[in-house]
């Protein structure tokens, strides 16, 4: 190896996770009152769904994906209830969760907007934040 520091600088990178959340997508982790009969949901879809990706991502358990997203609501100084491990286990066989690809060595970045949540790469981000790939003049 002829650049240490290069390599080094590498390697922490593949465990680079950006997550990107908008205001609407915090205010639609409050769950949506139900109309129908029965209980009321305490988490929302989007919720779930950001806790399933994050699991994928980081590859962890549930109790330690129940973990990450109190510190994270913590640290954001929200007010919400942390889904359960149990809840999440069940969600997790009928939702489908988007997966991070295998063979990324780059960072990783999560989209968290009122419509949903996506999981890109650094490029495809670049892409459709800019439009372009290329760099501007």
């Amino acid at each position: 190896m002829a650049n240490w520091a290069e390599y080094d600088a590498a390697l922490r990178q593949r465990g680079s996770l950006t997550v990107w959340s908008s205001e609407e997508a915090i205010a639609a982790l409050r769950s949506e009152p139900r109309t129908s009969r029965g209980g009321q949901p305490r988490y929302s879809m989007l919720a779930i769904r950001t806790a399933l990706t994050l699991r994928a991502v980081l590859r962890l358990a549930l109790r330690q994906t129940e973990g990450l997203i109190g510190s994270i609501l913590r640290l954001l100084g929200l007010d919400l209830a942390v889904p359960d491990h149990s809840t999440l286990s069940r969600r997790a066989a009928t939702l489908e969760v988007p997966r991070p690809c295998p063979h990324s060595r780059g960072p990783v970045h999560l989209l968290v907007d009122r419509t949903g949540l996506r999981l890109c790469g650094p490029g495809k981000w670049l892409i459709e934040k800019n439009g372009t790939r290329r760099r501007r003049s």
